[in-house]
This record gives C-alpha cells, structure tokens and sequence, in this order.
C-alpha cells in the first residue's frame, strides 16, 4: 500500500455573532482538514490546528515525502518530515502541518487494520472520559456578568463536571466575573481559569492569590507561553495548579516545560504538537515526570476523535484504587461545521463522552458537508 494524494480542505464557517478573548477575536471558524488517499482506496482524515490556509500549504511542502510511501509506517514518515525541515520549522505552522498528516495516517493505519487508534497504541485504558465545557467568550455587546452566567448555568444543568472560564482582561473585573461564576455553578462543579496568555506574571499573581478562595483547579495559560520563568513565578507564589502547551510543539518544545517543573498539567494539541505520534510521546515523557495531561481540544470532529484515541490510552498517573482520570475539553462555543462534517457526531450524555470504538479515528466524514464549507 502507497500513498496516492493528498488533498487538504481549508473549512471555514462563518460565525453568527463574533466572540472574543484576552488577546485576540473570532468571526470565523477554520482548520486545514487533511486528506490521505492510498493506491488501495483507503482515506484518511486529519486535521491541524492554526492557521488554516498556511498550513496546507506546508502541508503541501511536505508531498515529496509522502506520494508513493507505505502509509503505515507511520513513525518513519514523521521522522522524515520532522527533518526535512528541521532548521526553520521546529515548531508553529510546520508542526501543525506535520500533525494533520501523521493523524490522517494513523486513521488510514486504523482502517487497514480494522482497529480503532487507541488499540494500536496499546489498548484502552478507558472506554469513556468525563468532559469539561469550554465556552464563556465575550461579546461586543452586554454585560459578561449577565450572559456568562446564563451560559454556564446551561453547562451545569447539561451535567458537566467542570468549566472553564476566559478570563486576561483587566484583574479586578475578572475576579467578579469568577466569584460570580463559582455562586452560579455552586461548590461541586470544577472551575478552571484560562487567561490565554494575556497577563504579565505581576497581574497573573495578583489575580490567582485572590481567585484561590473559589476552589481553582487550574490556571491555564496565565502568562506568555515563552515566559517560564513567568510561569514558575506564578506557580510559586500560589496554590493554583499551573496549566499551559497549547502552543508548545513536539517532545523537544515539552522537554524544557517538563524537566523547569513549570506546569501541572501539560495541555499539548493533537493538531498542532507533532499528531498522534508525538503526542503519546510527549503523554510518556509527562508520565515520567509525574505531570498530568490533558489534550487542549478547539476544532472538528476530527481533532476531537484524535483527542478521543488519545485520550483512551493515557495513564494513570500513578495507578491506584482510584486514580486521577483525564478529562476531555469539550468545546461549547460557536463551530458550525465542528460536528457538521461527521455522518454521526461525537456528543455527550450528562457530561461523559466515549471513546470512537470504530476504525482508525473511529468516525465517518460526510463529504458532501465537507465540501459546503470548503473554501475555493
């Protein structure tokens, strides 16, 4: 079996009402989704996080490296792509690249073994996994006070466990926005922080030595993502765990996060750290060091499922009676093509989502859909 074609698919879907956070805003949605064909007729789909039209294109780059080679030597090809570009794509939009191509042959290897992902890579540890709601954006318009509440008071009675709320704007008005929040949920649901890097570490140590009376599970993201030093002066002067990755790429980019201690919980992305390969690499390497993982989720059907795989097979850290168990970012926000692409699309039931128990990535594109929301 050989690679054939690779096509990828710049889906973009207009949102209803513009959302925005710390640093930066949506009107639309978009993902480069990946398409592998083989000389046999197997199809593989992937996806990669960023920005849509310079990731295909880089995906495009990478051809040379796939057209005629055998699909399902999966680690070998990420090798030769990691370096055939190694110099000036270490990590950012070539990575992203890399990721939608190693998932879409994964799902290809998934398929031609009549597997799902997370049996090749070991087995399931998990048949299913408790999801968190991610969501809260703010407006143009109204007051975040008013409509935030309304918004997670819909998580709650949906039957998540957890959510998680933006907040990076200015630090007294974020602190009423949490205690407001948390009096909304009540003392029983999670709260986790996500400030999308957009404090400096003064700001960020103000905010979390005051939020830590609202029972925080994490601070995601609490300053910029190349600032450890800013990341180790937060964590120091609070209990609040420490979360961040999501624009981290590959197990050299985690290495430094991991070896500094600057994060409780590492938060990589299928579709931009380095695919499925990587990221069971990067889950080990965490594992080792005692961090906890947890998938930072914001796309399609797609990377969701990668997640999904991902997500079965991590763990436990350390094993025990009752162990931490993973938790799925679910994101709740506007996507109107996130589920529209799939034939049957990955829901929740009272905030529990299983694992795709299909082959390969477990789900089924609906190409005509794809198709309505690809741009030219």
């Amino acid at each position: 079996m050989k690679v054939e074609s690779v096509t990828t698919h710049i889906v973009e879907a207009p949102l209803s009402e513009p959302f925005h956070w710390s640093i930066g805003e949506a009107s639309v949605r978009s993902s480069c989704v990946v398409e592998v064909i083989t000389d046999t007729g197997l199809v593989g789909w992937g996806e990669c996080f960023g920005p849509a039209r310079p990731a295909a294109a880089m995906v495009k780059a990478y051809e040379p490296w796939l057209i005629g080679f055998d699909p399902l030597a999966t680690e070998q090809i990420w090798q030769s792509l990691y370096a055939s570009y190694r110099d000036q794509g270490q990590k950012g939009v070539p990575i992203c690249a890399i990721s939608g191509i190693d998932i879409a042959l994964w799902d290809i290897k998934g398929k031609h073994f009549s597997a799902p992902i997370h049996q090749l890579m070991g087995g399931p540890l998990r048949t299913e996994v408790k999801a968190y709601a991610t969501g809260t954006y703010r407006k143009r318009d109204g007051n975040p006070m008013d409509y935030i509440a309304e918004e997670v008071a819909r998580y709650k009675d949906d039957g998540f466990s957890a959510v998680k709320l933006k907040i990076g704007f200015e630090v007294d008005e974020d602190l009423a926005l949490i205690a407001k929040v948390r009096e909304v949920i009540g003392p029983e649901m999670g709260l986790m922080l996500d400030a999308n890097h957009g404090y400096d570490s003064v700001d960020a140590i103000r905010l979390a030595i005051a939020a830590e009376a609202f029972d925080i599970r994490w601070f995601e993201e609490p300053v910029s993502p190349e600032d450890l030093d800013g990341y180790l002066a937060v964590k120091s002067a609070t209990s609040i765990p420490m979360a961040g990755g999501e624009t981290e790429y590959t197990r050299f980019g985690f290495r430094e996060i991991l070896r500094r201690g600057a994060m409780d919980y590492l938060q990589p992305d299928t579709c931009a750290a380095g695919g499925l390969s990587e990221c069971k690499k990067i889950a080990d390497m965490a594992n080792a060091f005692g961090i906890r993982y947890v998938p930072h989720v914001w796309g399609t059907g797609i990377g969701l499922s990668a997640a999904l795989n991902l997500l079965a097979v991590l763990p436990h850290n350390p094993p025990g009676r009752r162990p931490w168990e993973p938790i799925l970012e679910f994101d709740r926000s506007e996507h109107p093509a996130r589920q529209a692409i799939m034939i049957t699309p990955i829901e929740h039931e009272g905030g529990v989502v299983n694992i795709p128990t299909g082959p390969g990535l477990g789900i089924e594109i609906d190409t005509e859909a794809l198709a309505r929301f690809t741009a030219e």
